[in-house]
């Protein structure tokens, strides 16, 4: 069942993320306590953001995919989106289909990231994500964000 799947996530003491040494490139993994209270913060500042079904949320520049998976796993857990979406499986892949996008910047960040993301039940099909690889920092620099988001996503996130 997905609920015992997201009490072991937050039972584990450990994490894989805490063994990677610090990178020479801007590819830094945020540590998971950072990434919780950046996601305490967003619902701070806009109350009930978790709550709406038609509430994007988008990681530009996706490292390990925790914050992705800290706002995925709230949005699970509004009681909203599960009078919304009461079976699981059904608000899972609204959540993936519709209300969640990121972008890892190298292959191998983006195969764990995947990895991270998606592993979290053999039971699940998510049949469809917006987990894509690209390197959005150079779009950034040259203006083009917007364009390349509108090519990967279909619209401005």
């Amino acid at each position: 069942m997905i609920k015992k799947s997201f009490r072991a996530y937050n039972a584990n003491n450990g994490d894989i993320f805490d063994y990677i040494p610090a990178q020479k490139t801007n590819q830094i993994f945020t540590p998971k306590p950072v990434v919780k209270d950046m996601v305490d913060r967003l619902e701070k500042e806009n109350p009930n953001c978790f709550d709406d079904p038609e509430a994007t949320f988008t990681d530009l520049y996706m490292k390990s995919g925790m914050y992705f998976t800290e706002i995925v796993k709230r949005i699970f857990q509004s009681n909203k989106m599960k009078e919304f979406f009461p079976d699981e499986a059904v608000r899972l892949n609204h959540i993936f289909a519709y209300q969640v996008y990121g972008c890892a910047p190298t292959e191998i960040i983006y195969q764990i990231c995947r990895r991270y993301i998606l592993g979290f039940s053999d039971r699940i099909k998510i049949e469809k994500d917006n987990i894509k690889l690209c390197d959005t920092l150079e779009y950034a620099k040259n203006g083009k964000l917007k364009d390349r988001m509108r090519e990967l996503f279909g619209f401005e996130v």
